[in-house]
C-alpha cells in the first residue's frame, strides 16, 4: 500500500513529530510511505515557547517541507506533490483548529482525487478554547474519510462535531525512541537529588491547564521523604509559577527545569523518577504518559478526559478524583503504598499491548475497510 503521509516531523519538535516519525517508521517495514512536513508550522508571533525546532533531533524520516500553514499558495502546491506518489492512502495529523484551513485543502483535494484520506486527530478542540474551533474543526473532518481517536473522550467530540464520522478508537502506542534507563541512583546524583528520596517529575510543556500550581500545592501536604523535579518549557508566564515556589515551605526540595528537554535528556529525568504526576485541570490523552510507561514509572493522574483510559488505577498508576491539591497529595500516598511489582508488571504488560506494529497494523486494517 502507498502513503502520503502529511504531520510535524524533524526539525521540528515535540510529541507529534516524535509520534508520527515513529509511526512512519513502522508502516515503512510493509508499505511505501513518503512523508510530508511544513515550511512553516506557526508564525513566530504565535508560537508560544522559544523555538520551534529540536537541532539535536536526527531526521530520519526526510519529509519534503512544503506547507506553510499560513500561505495559501502552498497548499495546494502541496496536494500536488503527496499525489505526485500516486498514493492509496493519505494520513493527516490534526491537533489544533489554527491547521484547519491548510490541512482541510489538502484533504478535499487528495480526496476528489481518489485518494483515501484519514486523519489521526489528537484534539478535536483545542484546551484553550476560540470563538472559531467549532466551525473550522467540523469543516476539516467534513473533508476525511475516516478519523482516528486515541481516547474515548477524543471521539466523543469528533462525534458531537461530526455525528456521521468513521471513528476508529486506537490507544496512543508506547514510545520506544528514548534508549534504555540509567540506574537512578546516577541519574539522581546527576539532578542533585537524595539517593533515597521519593522523586515526583512533573513533564512536558507547561500551560495552565496542566495545574502545575495544584501540584506544588499538594506537594505542601507530603511529608519530606518527596522531592518535586519541574522539567518542561514555559507555554506562557512562568514567573506566577517562581513566586508561588519562592514562597513555598519546602521550596529547597524542588527542583526546577523551566526550558526545552531534548530527546536525549528524557531518560534522566524519567530514571530518576518514582512517579510522574499529571494534575491536569482538563485533558484529551498525554503523550507523558507514553514515555512514562516505557522507562516503567507509574503515573499519577486527575480523573479528567481521556487519562483514565491510559492508566489503569491500581495497576499502571493512580487516578486521582478531582484537581485539587488535597486530592493530589492523596493520590501519591497511595501509590507509594501499593505493591511495586505489581505496578512494574502491569506496566510491562502494556509494553505488548501498546506497540507500534499493533498501531500501525490496526491503521491499515482500518484504511481497507473504508
Amino acid at each position: 500500500m502507498r502513503f502520503a503521509f502529511l504531520s510535524a516531523f524533524p526539525p521540528y519538535r515535540g510529541g507529534i513529530a516524535q509520534f508520527s516519525t515513529a509511526l512512519v517508521g513502522e508502516l515503512r517495514k510493509q508499505h511505501e510511505v513518503r512523508a510530508f512536513t511544513f515550511t512553516r508550522q506557526y508564525p513566530g508571533l504565535l508560537f508560544p515557547g522559544t523555538s520551534q525546532y529540536d537541532k539535536a533531533m536526527v531526521d530520519t524520516i526526510q519529509a519534503e517541507r512544503c506547507l506553510d500553514s499560513i500561505n495559501p499558495l502552498s497548499w495546494g502546491r502541496t496536494a500536488k506533490r503527496m499525489l505526485a506518489g500516486k498514493p492509496d492512502v493519505a494520513v493527516l495529523r490534526y491537533w489544533m483548529p489554527f491547521f484547519a484551513p491548510s490541512m482541510g485543502t489538502v484533504a478535499g483535494r487528495l480526496r476528489s482525487r481518489g485518494v483515501k484520506v484519514i486523519s489521526i486527530v489528537d484534539n478535536a478542540l483545542p484546551h484553550e478554547p476560540h470563538f472559531y474551533d467549532k466551525p473550522f474543526t467540523r469543516w476539516f473532518l467534513r473533508r476525511n474519510h475516516g478519523l482516528v481517536a486515541m481516547t474515548e473522550a477524543v471521539k466523543q467530540d469528533i462525534l458531537r462535531l461530526c455525528p456521521e464520522a468513521r471513528v476508529m478508537l486506537m490507544p496512543h502506542p508506547l514510545y520506544d525512541h528514548f534508549g534504555e534507563a540509567m540506574p537512578a541512583a546516577e541519574a539522581r546524583a546527576k539532578l542533585g537529588l537524595p539517593a533515597d528520596a521519593r522523586v515526583l517529575l512533573f513533564f512536558g510543556l507547561i500551560r495552565d491547564y496542566k495545574g502545575l500550581d495544584l501540584l506544588i500545592d499538594a506537594f505542601l501536604k507530603l511529608d519530606p521523604r518527596y522531592h518535586l523535579v519541574i522539567a518542561g518549557e514555559p507555554y506562557g508566564d512562568f514567573s506566577r509559577y517562581e513566586t508561588q515556589i519562592a514562597a513555598h515551605p519546602r521550596k529547597a526540595d524542588i527542583r526546577v527545569h523551566a526550558r526545552f528537554i531534548n530527546d536525549a535528556e528524557v531518560p534522566l529525568f524519567f530514571s530518576a523518577a518514582d512517579a510522574v504526576v499529571l494534575p491536569y485541570r482538563s485533558a484529551t490523552q498525554s503523550g507523558i504518559t507514553a514515555i512514562a510507561h516505557h522507562f516503567g514509572v507509574p503515573v499519577v493522574a486527575t480523573d479528567v478526559g481521556g487519562l483514565q483510559e491510559t492508566i489503569r488505577d491500581g495497576k499502571t498508576g493512580v487516578l486521582v478524583s478531582s484537581p485539587s491539591p488535597e486530592a493530589i497529595a492523596q493520590g501519591i500516598e497511595r501509590l507509594f503504598s501499593m505493591d511495586r511489582g505489581t505496578v512494574h508488571a502491569g506496566i510491562a504488560a502494556l509494553r505488548d499491548e501498546l506497540s507500534w506494529k499493533r498501531f500501525a497494523d490496526t491503521l491499515v486494517e482500518f484504511t481497507r475497510s473504508l
